[in-house]
This record gives structure tokens, sequence and C-alpha cells, in this order.
């Protein structure tokens, strides 16, 4: 047996566990620890995520690492034949998976989400082995999921395997800011996260993991060239908040 893929492997498995006991622990709480840390700036960003997707009506989509729904939500709306329609399905309204590795966000995103779209259907899947067949989606969007993928090569290649043809992918994520003055307000600001998460969640764990996960990845022009390698064209990607966070684009 190859030793460097057996180490690889057994790495991506303990990502994946511990992937999974952080969001266990945070589930419940998700949702307001995001509003505070960011002062509900998260928002603004996954609107546009969701219209650099440039979703129209009948288009399916794949919300990844969805966690508790906010950007199925907003696609959802967009996918529909009108976006004034009551929540009952119309024929030719288009449809969102929310998928997720977590159980626990699971289940919170489906309570959250089945009372505000009735167009939305739901998945348990690793965003490495997807459980869905080659062009099923016109559009991938990921907010700030990407950085926990056990592999994120493979899952960038799985986003394209699942697209259509001329199908779009869309990475929101949290990224690197060059500015030393922004950078170090950034670090200061995310040294506070454990202390609320341990004040709001009850639990700060889930926090420092957070602030590791984001050291961790990478940066703008790096996960440009990932994307690029996995096989995406015209990527691009734009700065939010000096590169605090960016939204990465590339088609099929």
């Amino acid at each position: 047996m190859d030793a460097t893929v057996d180490t690889e492997q057994v790495a991506a498995r303990e990502t994946t566990r511990r992937v999974r006991d952080v969001f266990d622990a945070a589930a419940w709480r998700y949702d307001a620890m995001n509003d505070v840390m960011s002062l509900g700036s998260h928002r603004l960003f996954k609107r546009m995520a969701v219209e650099m997707a440039r979703l129209r009506p009948g288009k399916r989509v794949l919300d990844l690492a969805g966690g508790t729904g906010d950007i199925a939500l907003l696609a959802a709306r967009q996918v529909r034949r009108s976006a004034l329609a009551p929540p009952p399905v119309a024929e030719g309204d288009g449809r969102v998976v929310l998928a997720d590795i977590n159980r626990a966000m699971l289940d919170t995103g489906r309570k959250r989400v089945a009372r505000r779209a009735a167009n939305v259907d739901w998945a348990q899947a690793d965003a490495t082995e997807l459980p869905f067949a080659d062009g099923a989606f016109h559009a991938v969007l990921v907010g700030f999921g990407l950085r926990n993928f056990a592999d994120k090569e493979a899952g960038l290649r799985e986003m394209l395997r699942v697209l259509g043809a001329d199908g779009v992918a869309v990475v929101l994520e949290f990224s690197t800011v060059r500015h030393p003055l922004l950078a170090c307000a950034f670090d200061a600001v995310k040294a506070t996260w454990p202390t609320l998460g341990r004040v709001v969640a009850g639990n700060a764990d889930p926090y420092r993991y957070l602030v590791t996960s984001i050291r961790n990845h990478p940066d703008q022009d790096t996960l440009s060239q990932m994307m690029r390698d996995a096989g995406f064209a015209r990527v691009e990607y734009h700065n939010l908040f000096g590169g605090a966070a960016a939204i990465h684009r590339g088609f099929k």
C-alpha cells in the first residue's frame, strides 16, 4: 500500500470527524453566532454570492455545505417561476438541493427552510463524493463551507462533475487580507470569536476551530488556481471587506 495515500486518507477522515464534531456542537446557535461575529454582514455576502450565480426560474441548484439554509432560501426564490408566488410549488419552478455532511446542521436547516420554501430538497452528502449524477445542476453554491472540506481539490472536481454545460460554481469563503493594517484589525476581530462563542453559544471550541480553519485556507489566487486545475474556466474572484472574505466564480 502506498504510505502517502494511506496517510492522506487518514488525515481526510480525521478532518471529516473534527468538522462533524465542531458543527454538532455549533448547530443550535449557528445563525445567532454568525450575526454576532459578522454584525450581520454575512447575509449581504450570501446575497451577493447568489446574485453572481445569475439564477433563473426553472434551474436546478446545489447549495453545498449549506448548513442552516441561508443560501438555499435565497436560491429557491430566484429559481421559482415568480418570486412573489405563494409557497406551493408551481409548474416551471426550479429546485434547490440543500446538502451538508453534518446531520445536526442539516436537520436545523431542514426545519428552518421547510416553513419558507417548498422547492427545496435535502441530502446528507460528503462534498468529496457527491451522490448526484453528472450534469445534474445548473449552479453549485458554497457559502463558508469550502475550508471545511477534507479534500478541497476533490470537492472542486465533484462540483464541476455535477454541473451541466455552461454551469456555474460560486464559492463564498473567508480569505486573505493583504493590507497590513486591515489584516491586523481582522486578526483582532477573529481573536474575540472564541469568547463570543462561549458567551452566546456556551462553547468556545467551534470558534477556535473557525479561526484555525481561516488561517489554513488558501488565499484568493491559490484558490483561483485550484479551481482552474479542477477544470473550471473563466475563474474570477471579488474581495469583500478588503479580502476578509471573497467570492470566487468559475464556469464549466
